[in-house]
């Protein structure tokens, strides 16, 4: 069996501590590890512990939950639970799961662990490799491995792609071939001109070398070229 996910409790209300407490302790899957009456005991649990899931009360003396949300600068997956629903639109801003509305009735509190569960199995988004771009060259498609690929530089509707063999002529835009290129590896550093970050040579004030080729680096792109390098 999968290990409990922890969850604390934060309301001002003993009754509310009562329901969900009971609720909690009907699904294995959860572990009630804190039942905090104020925003001020939760945030002094937060700043030791590390919980899965935050049941919040909105309306609390001295901090309100959403008050707590924006104070912290990290926080649990939340289920707000409150009396009022005028703050369920304001409450997604802070990434809540659900928004329950007291009195809290069991079917929905496994409503809203469903949801939470469901952002737990989740599996991250992974950023897409790519290889090639593929490019017009006298009237036919070719693949132009990027790790071939120098710099790009604008020619009237056309680019010239220099790679580490030879150079092409392709029918595109650097405009159109930038949003193509991965953008940790590539960067436009002027207006006709955009170029593989591993493969530059050496900086100069103005210019960027590349195999020996010295290219323009535009004013508007300095800082964030300059950036990046330091990366």
């Amino acid at each position: 069996m999968k290990e409990a996910k922890k969850c604390i409790i934060v309301d001002d209300e003993p009754a509310a501590h009562y329901v969900l407490a009971n609720y909690i302790k009907q699904n294995p899957q959860l572990e009630l590890v804190f039942q905090g009456y104020n925003g001020i005991e939760a945030m002094n649990y937060l700043r030791e512990n590390t919980v899965d899931l935050m049941f919040l009360d909105i309306n609390m003396p001295e901090i309100s939950g959403m008050e707590l949300l924006k104070i912290l600068p990290t926080h649990p997956k939340t289920i707000l639970t409150t009396a009022y629903s005028e703050f369920a639109l304001e409450s997604y801003d802070y990434g809540v799961i659900d928004y329950l509305l007291k009195p809290i009735y069991f079917p929905r509190f496994l409503k809203a662990i469903d949801r939470f569960f469901a952002t737990e199995n989740q599996k991250p988004k992974t950023e897409e490799i790519i290889n090639s771009v593929s490019v017009k060259v006298d009237g036919y498609f070719i693949e132009i491995e990027l790790d071939q690929l120098l710099f790009a530089q604008s020619f009237g509707n056309y680019v010239k792609l220099h790679t580490i063999k030879r150079t092409y002529l392709a029918s595109i835009t650097t405009t159109e071939l930038e949003k193509c290129l991965p953008e940790k590896n590539f960067m436009r550093i002027h207006k006709s001109y955009i170029i593989a970050l591993d493969k530059i040579d050496s900086t100069e004030k103005d210019f960027v070398i590349i195999k020996n080729e010295k290219l323009p680096i535009g004013i508007t792109y300095k800082r964030e070229l300059t950036d990046r390098l330091k990366k």
